[in-house]
């Protein structure tokens, strides 16, 4: 095999691997929230106060409701976890025609790493971006890439985390994990 090729190939492998590294978090549809590990939720259960209380999602994705016992929750929206919990509630007996609501009261953490001047945990707040975040972690370093940065994502928990690059405003979802690069000239 000629230099030439050699080059050529080594090429074609960095910039397949480059492509796969940068996958683009860029179409994120941050309006349909899904819960995970991690998140706390406020369920109501109209004239039912005992049955009215907030829960934190566990690592396995379940909630422990009273009566019902565990309760799927992680990759459900908010309205589909009342719907899942009401339908257990009817069709147990405990009440008839439940009318319940569920409302994320905390999101998980998101994590920026790297040239900040802060790195750490810091909480979530709908619409957070990547300037955002920044900003909570006390603004980009001297040595900061400040045109984007890479974020490692799980989507749920059947599938493995993956990372991206991704831009200043790319919308954050809870639990990312953000690095902002370090500059090499």
């Amino acid at each position: 095999m000629t230099m030439q090729a050699v080059g050529v190939t080594a090429l074609l492998a960095l910039s397949c691997c480059a492509s796969a590294r940068e996958q683009s978090f860029e179409t994120v549809d941050a309006r349909v929230y899904h819960l995970g590990p991690g998140d706390q939720v406020r369920v109501i259960t109209y004239n039912d106060p005992q049955l009215s209380n907030t829960f934190t999602v566990s690592d396995n994705g379940n909630i422990d409701f009273p009566l019902l016992g565990v309760v799927p929750a992680a990759g459900a929206a908010p309205p589909e976890l009342a719907a899942r919990i009401s339908a257990s509630l009817e069709k147990k007996g405990i009440l008839t025609q439940p009318s319940v609501s569920v409302e994320v009261a905390q999101y998980r953490p998101i994590f920026i790493l790297g040239e900040v001047n802060h790195p750490g945990q810091y909480p979530y707040q709908p619409g957070m971006t990547m300037l955002t975040a920044v900003a909570l972690a006390g603004g980009f370093t001297y040595r900061a890439v400040t045109s984007h940065a890479t974020d490692v994502r799980q989507e749920d928990l059947s599938t493995a985390p993956h990372e991206g690059r991704i831009s200043r405003a790319t919308v954050l979802l809870p639990g990312d994990v953000v690095t902002i690069d370090e500059r090499f000239f």
